[in-house]
């Protein structure tokens, strides 16, 4: 037992805090909303010149610009986009300021479930116009 004191006095702080708390996907979620951000800055200039491209156009001519391929699919990327940096973010603050464990918990799954039901309502909407406009 007095070997394995010795053994920890000589450990570096970095040895002896490895494995320590719940910071084994920390950075991956760090990332993963740094590359969201990038993906979805382009995708909204780009909404944006549509939008405004499409000023004063009717239902009808806003429902074949969204049919249109390239447009449908940069559509539901920026859903899925921003949506999941939505969880990211909301997790994080849910993780920052809630104490309760129980409650942290289940916020966090709701938040999901909603968040989870919005996308798929928001791309199933894109593909019924995409795939009726014109029948």
């Amino acid at each position: 037992m007095s070997e394995n004191k010795y053994k920890d006095s000589f450990a570096t702080p970095l040895k002896k805090a490895k494995g320590l708390g719940s910071a084994h996907d920390g950075s991956h979620h760090w990332m993963m909303q740094k590359v969201t951000a990038i993906i979805i800055t382009p995708l909204i200039v780009w909404l944006i010149w549509s939008i405004i491209g499409l000023q004063g156009a009717s239902y009808d001519e806003f429902r074949f610009w969204l049919a249109q391929p390239a447009n449908a699919v940069l559509m539901i990327i920026l859903i899925f986009s921003v949506l999941y940096h939505a969880v990211l973010g909301l997790q994080v603050v849910t993780e920052d300021y809630i104490s309760s464990e129980w409650f942290k918990i289940m916020n966090i799954i709701g938040q999901k479930i909603f968040i989870m039901t919005l996308g798929i309502l928001c791309i199933f909407s894109i593909l019924k116009i995409a795939f009726t406009v014109g029948v």
